[in-house]
């Protein structure tokens, strides 16, 4: 049998996805790779350093990889990337951070490299005092800062200082929940919770979870509660979410809700259990001046910090967040992938990645729903394309996104899936609007009222209602346990971080057939396709195939009833 993959000397691997053995060799070279692109044929990976950072983190070895990659590998090697393996897997670790009679010491074997690294100019304000020639004193306020300077060294620190346990506070885990069904902690959340604790030890405490929308993120952050016992701040994206977590303690755990506090626009309340959201904590009176709820880190004794959706954590709470290394901290996320680019500050400040979960593992036993995803290309009218030929790129987004034909395929698509739960969503409001007037359907945007939102989300999800237009609010934390139908419109440029936001609002596992359909609408022969490439990577990377159709493919699916199979 031909193999699979082709490793090359620039660190790129290639992966042949016709192949018996694509899955295989994917879930192989996820765990240390990022998958760069996904054309029809074959994927193209790149390994990083920080890639096979967070693998040497997760306890893997060079020897792993390097084994891996020969299992399936079409050709031998190359020596360069085996070294580059080696090189940077064994980078992680070669410093350490650890805590000895109340002082923390910067210590490594390699005493050449500690004298290397204690010139650097912004390294040296942050020692306290020398010790020998493996191991300094450093000031406890930068532990942070000086993960945040090693990193871009290209020497990541391994954190072995430990973390203040925090005030007490009795937390656990409820037998039953609303409607008597038992609480059960799914054994892949389980998995998660021990890679984050690791017995308590300084190995654990801090780190990402990744796991697929739908696939139990916030019970995940719930179990770690009831383990640790401690006070615990709560940071979610907005006051939808802050809601949804509240709810979730009350019915999971012993929490009673007069100790759980909300922070946000609305309230100011601290209490052993706090939900805070961001847009709070990056508040300030004007663009230079502070930030002025930032002392909530410093309100209570906190003993562990959860970061939901830390992919949109904004980037004003990193410098916070390097502050308080002595707290244990938990980010939640269905993808790593930034927008602005600062995964390696979510690696040193946050924690690295402590398990990653595919969807399609996950589909496979049930636990999410199976996704079949469809991309419709159309055309733009013959009016419109003189307007768009002469645009700027922005607006030659903007006019390909608001496509007017993009309607009828929507109600085609509404008219297929009679009876579905479903959800339209889209980027541009007044392309919204059209939409909801059209099929008269109810708007939820950034400007409707939080009450009114709660009251929509309520009948959708007990089948008051079929269909919701929704905008941006869909790519954050919201609770559609029921959708099973997405139809995405138009999106934010080639944001992957969208795409798994928005797929994920069907994802939750269903009660009938355990199916969700993912439709995307594209005006082919325009920018919005090219950007639907990158939007796609998504897709790929959690091993989702999709089929993409012309019009003329899919009034054909339409008419011969093929569409849903």
């Amino acid at each position: 049998m031909i193999k699979p993959v082709i490793v090359q000397s620039d660190n790129t691997i290639l992966l042949e996805v016709d192949n018996p053995q694509f899955e295989d060799a994917r879930d192989s070279i996820s765990p240390f790779a990022e998958l760069e692109k996904s054309p029809e044929h074959i994927h193209t990976y790149r390994i990083t350093p920080l890639s096979l950072w967070n693998a040497a983190a997760s306890g893997r070895t060079y020897k792993d990889i390097i084994d891996n990659l020969k299992v399936y590998s079409r050709y031998d090697i190359p020596e360069v990337v085996i070294t580059t393996i080696k090189e940077q897997m064994l980078r992680y670790g070669l410093l350490k951070l650890i805590a000895l009679d109340g002082n923390i010491y910067l210590c490594s074997e390699d005493a050449i490299l500690l004298k290397e690294i204690l010139h650097n100019k912004k390294m040296q304000a942050y020692i306290e005092a020398p010790v020998d020639e493996k191991s300094v004193i450093i000031k406890k306020m930068y532990r942070g800062h000086i993960k945040q300077t090693l990193i871009k060294m290209g020497f990541p620190v391994e954190d072995l200082a430990g973390y203040e346990e925090g005030d007490p506070c009795e937390i656990g885990l409820q037998d039953t929940i609303q409607g008597g069904l038992p609480f059960i902690i799914r054994d892949y959340q389980q998995s998660a919770v021990n890679a984050f604790y690791r017995g308590g030890g300084s190995e654990g405490g801090s780190g990402i979870v990744v796991l697929p929308c739908g696939a139990g993120k916030t019970i995940v952050g719930i179990a770690i509660m009831s383990m640790l016992k401690t006070e615990t701040l709560i940071l979610v994206t907005n006051t939808i979410a802050l809601r949804q977590w509240k709810d979730e303690l009350i019915d999971k755990t012993t929490i009673t809700p007069d100790m759980i506090g909300e922070f946000s626009g609305e309230k100011k309340e601290i209490k052993p259990i706090t939900i805070a959201t961001y847009n709070i904590l990056t508040y300030r009176k004007n663009k230079s001046g502070p930030f002025v709820h930032f002392d909530i880190f410093n309100k209570k004794n906190w003993g562990l910090i959860i970061y939901d959706e830390v992919h949109l954590l904004p980037a004003p709470v990193f410098r916070m967040t390097s502050e308080i290394q002595s707290k244990r901290r938990l980010g939640l996320t269905a993808t790593l992938i930034r927008e602005d680019g600062m995964e390696t500050d979510v690696f040193s400040l946050l924690g690295p990645k402590k398990i990653d979960m595919p969807s399609k593992i996950l589909e496979k036993s049930q636990w999410i729903a199976e996704a079949l995803c469809t991309e419709v290309r159309i055309d733009l009218p013959e009016d419109m394309r003189l307007p768009y030929s002469v645009s700027k790129d922005r607006d030659k987004f903007r006019i390909a996104s608001e496509n007017p034909l993009k309607l009828d395929i929507v109600g085609r698509i509404i008219e297929t899936h009679q009876g579905a739960n479903i959800l339209i969503i889209g980027q541009y409001i007044s392309q919204l609007k059209e939409l909801a007037e059209r099929f008269r359907l109810p708007l939820i945007t950034g400007s409707t009222p939080v009450s009114e939102r709660e009251d929509l989300y309520r009948k959708f999800k007990h089948d008051e209602l079929k269909i919701l237009v929704v905008s941006k609010v869909a790519n954050f934390s919201i609770d559609l346990p029921d959708a099973n139908v997405a139809i995405q419109v138009s999106g934010t440029f080639g944001s992957r971080q969208e795409e798994a936001q928005r797929l994920g609002r069907i994802l939750r596992p269903k009660k009938n057939e355990n199916r969700a359909y993912f439709y995307t609408i594209i005006s082919s022969n325009t920018v919005e396709e090219r950007f639907a490439h990158n939007r796609q990577l998504f897709l790929t990377e959690q091993g989702y195939s999709y089929i993409i159709l012309n019009q003329e493919m899919f009034s054909e699916k339409i008419e011969t009833g093929m569409l849903c199979r």
